[in-house]
Parts: C-alpha cells; structure tokens; sequence
C-alpha cells in the first residue's frame, strides 16, 4: 500500500513562500520607518523660543506670596485604569493598552481640565501635555487648557516631536504613530522671556529616532528689586538603564540652576525628575519595598545644603503602569517635586491625592515667597 504524506509537499511550499512574503512585507515596513524616521526627524537647537500660546494679563506680581502647582498629565491617557504596553514590551501589546479609549481618553482629560481651572494658583509647571497627536486623538491640550485659564501666559517647550513611533514594533496596525508633546507653564504674570534648553545625552541610533529630546523649560519674571524669579520645567529622562542619560542633564541643571543663582536670581525647579530626592526613603509609601520604588535617588551633594528639595513625604506622586491602579498593591514612587533656591522660604506643600485616577502622576502644590 502507498503511504500518503500527511501534509503535503505543495502545502509546505505555499506555507512557507506565504512565511517568506509576511517576512518581506515586515522588513520592508521596518526600512520605511527607519527612512521616515531620518528623514522627518526633529533635530532640536540647543537653545530657542518658547512657543506662546497665550498671553498674561499682566506684567507684575500680585502679592508676595506665591503658589506653584506641577504635575505630568500623561497626555490623559494614563489614568488609573490603563496598563501601558511599554512597561513589559516595545515588541508587542499582549493585551496592554497602547491608547487608551478614546472616550476614556476624553474623560481623563476633562477631569484634568476642571481640576486645573478650579486651582488658584499663580504658576502652573505640566509635563506629558500633547499638541495634537494619534495618542491624544489629535486633542490640542495647551491650547484648550489656555482658554480654561484666561488672563493666564501659557508657553510650551516641545520635547515630543515624531511623526511615526512604531511600537509595538510587531504590530504596526497598532503602532504608537505620530507624537507632538512637551512640557507647559502657565502663569499669572507674563513672563518677560520663556525659553526652551535642549538637555544633553542620547540613546543610541536607530532608538534614538523616536525618543523624545529632554529639555528643560525656562521661564524669566521680572521683579520689582532688579532680579528675576526663574522657573525651570523639568522632566529628566525615565528609560534609562544605568542612569548614563540622567547625569548628564543633571549636571546641565546644576549649571544652570548655580549660574542663575550667581546673578541673585530667585529659582524654582520643579516637575518629573524621574528620581527620588534625596535622603527620601521610598520604602515609607509601601510596607514592601519594590524594584519600582527604587528609583535611583539624587546624590545629596548634587546641590549645595542651602538648596532646598521640597515634596510631601505622605504621599506618592507617581505609580507603576505595569497594571491597573489598585490603592495598596500597585507599586508607587516619590519623583515630583520642586528644587528651590536659598533666597525663597517656604510655607506649605502638599501633594494633591486623586488616587491617580487621570493620570499615572499626582499633582504637588507649593506655597512660597521670596525673600527679598
């Protein structure tokens, strides 16, 4: 009797000229990003304009008490039901989200309107805002957070610019695609300059082509005793194994910030450091201390004594995306906060608890005055 092939010969062929065509059609996908990439990338200068959405109705201070509120938005779309892809994968999603809903996207972002328009605060320092963007579904946050903030200056320091991020890379019917987002301060006063300064340090080709480019964002307010406050908008970098990226930008902040100081200005530095301050022990926001609270923490000596980092040690600002929030068991962090100046004193902080519920951050609120 004849012995018939189970599977055979001309299905393996057509399976595996099929297996060939899917692996042309992926490597043909992979060089037109790489090409696109090159070619739409977007090369910061080193320093230059802010961009001014808004103007302040005013030029001087209204009292000598002033209030501070930073907080990182996560674009709305990292609220407390969101466990991002990224944290386990930039291959594929396996069921995490890449974008949040678009009505919970919606959502996320009204609750961060209203709670920002009904704060009385002078100055407002926001990281992850999106110009419109696929992430964001094309929503302009600066400019439609400016009109809930009328009489308010709002400048924006872009330190997203992409027109294809392609993670998951596997699954480019899913990819990230195109990013425009960055850093914003608002503020009461009509700041005299605001200027955005590209932070050093960089990761390696091709990666680099769809990471963000660091910057810090600088805005100068003009004082009645010939000084000036300055406001430095900070977001350091967040994936960076070993901590090489971070060092650098830090030492450029510390530059910066003992330069600034030098000249008799008053400096308030604040926003997602991505690191612990110093001598905060993260094991005090959870019983268990986690790998994710291990953020690597800012050497004490990285500014002098008289320097002050001011946080509310009570309170996370910051939690794992690995999973949906859960209060108790997700893995939380301390890595929001402000770096002030010795010729400021301050009179309260407070981080804002919303249990992280439209964002994977948490406002903080400062309170202070110059000391003139």
């Amino acid at each position: 009797m004849e012995r018939k092939d189970a599977f055979p010969k001309n299905a393996a062929k057509r399976l595996l000229k099929a297996a060939g065509v899917l692996l042309a059609l992926f490597l043909l996908y992979v060089s037109g990003v790489l090409v696109f990439g090159a070619w739409t990338a977007y090369v910061p200068l080193a320093q230059g304009p802010a961009e001014s959405v808004q103007k302040a109705g005013t030029a001087s201070f209204p009292d000598s008490t002033l209030s501070f509120m930073i907080w990182n938005i996560g674009y709305a779309g990292l609220g407390a039901e969101v466990a991002f892809f990224y944290e386990h994968s930039s291959l594929v999603s396996s069921g995490r989200t890449i974008r949040a809903e678009k009505d919970l996207s919606r959502a996320y972002y009204r609750e961060i309107e209203q709670f920002v328009a009904a704060q009385k605060v002078d100055f407002f320092l926001l990281q992850e805002i999106d110009r419109p963007s696929r992430r964001s579904y094309s929503n302009d946050q600066v400019a439609t957070l400016a009109k809930r903030l009328p009489g308010y200056a709002a400048d924006f320091f872009v330190n997203y610019q992409v027109r294809w991020v392609p993670v998951p890379l596997l699954e480019p019917w899913h990819a990230y695609g195109n990013v425009s987002s960055g850093l914003a301060t608002y503020s009461r006063v009509q700041p005299m300059a605001a200027t955005r300064y590209q932070l050093p340090g960089q990761f390696s080709w091709p990666a680099r082509m769809f990471m963000l480019d660091r910057c810090v964002g600088v805005s100068r307010f003009s004082l009645a005793n010939g000084k000036e406050l300055v406001l430095v908008n900070v977001h350091n970098e967040a994936y960076d194994k070993g901590g090489r990226i971070k060092r650098q930008q830090l030492a450029f902040i510390r530059r910066f910030l003992e330069k600034e100081y030098v000249k008799g200005n008053y400096i308030v530095a604040g926003g997602d450091w991505n690191q612990s301050p110093p001598f905060f022990k993260p094991e005090s926001l959870q019983p268990v201390f986690t790998k994710f609270s291990e953020q690597i923490p800012l050497n004490p000596e990285f500014m002098p004594p008289t320097w002050r980092w001011v946080y509310d040690p009570g309170h996370p600002t910051n939690r794992s995306l690995k999973q949906p929030y859960a209060k108790s068991q997700s893995e939380v962090a301390l890595i929001d906060f402000f770096l002030i100046s010795p010729n400021i004193r301050v009179h309260r902080v407070k981080t804002l608890d919303q249990q992280f519920r439209a964002s994977d951050h948490q406002p903080v609120w400062m309170e202070a005055s110059l000391i003139r």
